[in-house]
């Protein structure tokens, strides 16, 4: 007969922990200090935000990384690109120095600023880990901003930044600067000799700064770069990329082990959806033009301010009498953002409509009309005051177009010879402007193709208002709503100085 050990752990029963979820078993949550404007993202957040900071805060840093590569897509050198971005970090992601408070990084301001900076990354950093293709997109971009950042930063508390930081170099004894002073002052010519020897110099691999090879801006021996004070900034990029491209991959691999709940999924898939044009939404501010005669018989006049997609809207309506449903959808909430009231709505819609009766307008078109305006409908649409206009991430993603419909985005939905066609019958005939757009729609840049054309449409005004300096940056900042695209237009074209009408982040 066999004994039994009551004492003995049965393997078979034996609890155990997933190992999916052991890491998660004793979370630990603390508060950091950042003693430095600048960050490399090497750590993580651990503490507790509100969900409606973790959806806000990685908004407005997406704001910023889109308007970044829009940049980069417009072949802007970085000084333009820094002077273009400088006022839209003041409004978004705002970072001062530790001058600005006599409190210095201590104060609740600035440790306030540089939490949502943190924040905003590491929850960007996962909505965009996924894919390769997206984490490319977003390391180039962060980068951007890493560089924009750094070459901004004042010269103590830069040096501060970079003496925290432990990156892989070695720097360059007395002894040895003396040796290879004629060997340094070759490779800095414009520094003085006493510079050298008493400066700070830094040894590391050749391989991690090839564009001072390149540019022959170091003393390379025995496959060591020795590089001056004033080049380190490649050595910081260098470590701040290698530590973001580690950062995703590992983000990549962790993503299916996430523990987390319903909450934050769909905040992120809008999030990493939303990379080529940040959403938004039109702000009453916006439906308000100085002089401007928003009524149904004036806006067949309004329609040269339109963009394609609503121009196009217009031209068949105008041509067919007719819009399937979620054209007249589309078309309907944009004039509503024009300012267009309800009674004059269904005054345009009823005179387009010209081939149906008064009693078929009433009983098939009517309610819809008042429904996109809140005026009937369930009492959420009614306090809601209707549907907001569309946006362009709302257009490019949702209900594409299908046989005899005329809503969507052209340049996503067109083909690039319709499109062409579409561009010409609109007065694009620039070959240049059909070329780039072209290429723009090739790579999937569908809103930079938009801005391409009103660049091309507005550039004797922009070039005004830019000159004279009665826009500001921020007013100039690359269209992401149709809505904002008549109103810049009509405020352009009419001379009126002021804002130009923003939409206000989701």
């Amino acid at each position: 007969m066999i004994r039994h050990d009551s004492n003995r752990i049965d393997p078979k029963r034996r609890t155990t922990i997933d190992p999916k979820k052991k890491q998660f078993a004793c979370p630990s949550y603390k508060e950091q200090d950042y003693p430095h404007r600048l960050n490399i993202y090497h750590v993580p957040p651990t503490a507790e935000i509100k969900l409606e900071e973790f959806e806000q805060w990685a908004i407005d840093r997406l704001r910023i990384l889109a308007e970044l590569e829009a940049c980069t897509f417009r072949n802007k050198t970085l000084a333009e690109t820094a002077d273009h971005i400088k006022p839209l970090l003041d409004q978004w992601l705002r970072l001062d120095p530790n001058s600005s408070s006599a409190q210095g990084c201590t104060d609740f301001r600035l440790q306030t600023q540089r939490r949502k900076d943190h924040y905003s990354h590491f929850i960007l950093r996962l909505a965009f880990s996924a894919t390769e293709d997206s984490r490319r997109r977003f390391a180039r971009v962060e980068e951007t901003l890493f560089r924009l950042r750094f070459q901004a930063e004042n010269v103590r508390e830069r040096q501060d930044f970079v003496s925290s930081l432990t990156l892989d170099w070695e720097v360059v004894g007395e002894h040895e600067r003396r040796t290879l002073a004629q060997d340094l002052l070759n490779a800095a010519p414009k520094q003085k000799k006493a510079d050298i020897l008493d400066g700070s110099w830094v040894k590391v691999d050749f391989e991690t700064v090839p564009e001072l090879v390149e540019g022959r801006r170091v003393f390379v021996k025995a496959g060591k770069a020795y590089v001056p004070s004033k080049e380190q900034m490649s050595i910081v990029l260098a470590g701040f990329h290698d530590r973001l491209e580690k950062g995703l991959e590992l983000t990549a691999r962790a993503l299916p082990r996430l523990d987390e709940d319903d909450r934050l999924s769909p905040i992120l898939d809008h999030l990493s959806k939303n990379f080529a044009t940040p959403d938004s939404s039109l702000a009453d501010s916006d439906t308000t033009l100085p002089g401007a005669p928003i009524t149904a018989s004036s806006i067949d006049h309004l329609s040269q301010h339109f963009p394609l997609c609503m121009h196009n809207l217009h031209m068949t309506l105008r041509k067919n009498s007719h819009l399937k449903h979620f054209g007249r959808f589309q078309y309907t909430l944009f004039l509503k953002g024009l300012g267009l009231t309800m009674e004059d709505c269904l005054v345009f819609w009823r005179q387009s409509f010209k081939l149906i009766t008064d009693d078929t307008f009433n009983k098939e078109y009517r309610y819809n009309i008042r429904h996109a305006y809140g005026d009937v409908g369930g009492d959420a649409i009614r306090r809601g005051r209707g549907y907001s206009p569309f946006s362009c991430q709302k257009i490019l993603t949702e209900h594409p177009p299908g046989s005899g419909e005329s809503h969507g985005c052209p340049y996503r939905h067109f083909s690039i010879d319709n499109l062409t066609g579409l561009l010409q019958a609109t007065g694009v005939h620039d070959r240049e402007v059909l070329r780039g757009v072209k290429e723009d729609v090739d790579k999937k840049r569908y809103h930079i193709a938009c801005n391409r054309v009103f660049e091309w449409a507005h550039e004797a005004e922009l070039q005004t208002v830019k000159g004279n300096g009665t826009w500001k940056a921020t007013e100039l900042d690359t269209i992401v709503h149709p809505n904002t695209y008549f109103k810049r237009s009509y405020l352009l074209k009419s001379g009126v100085t002021g804002d130009s009408g923003h939409c206000q982040d989701d």
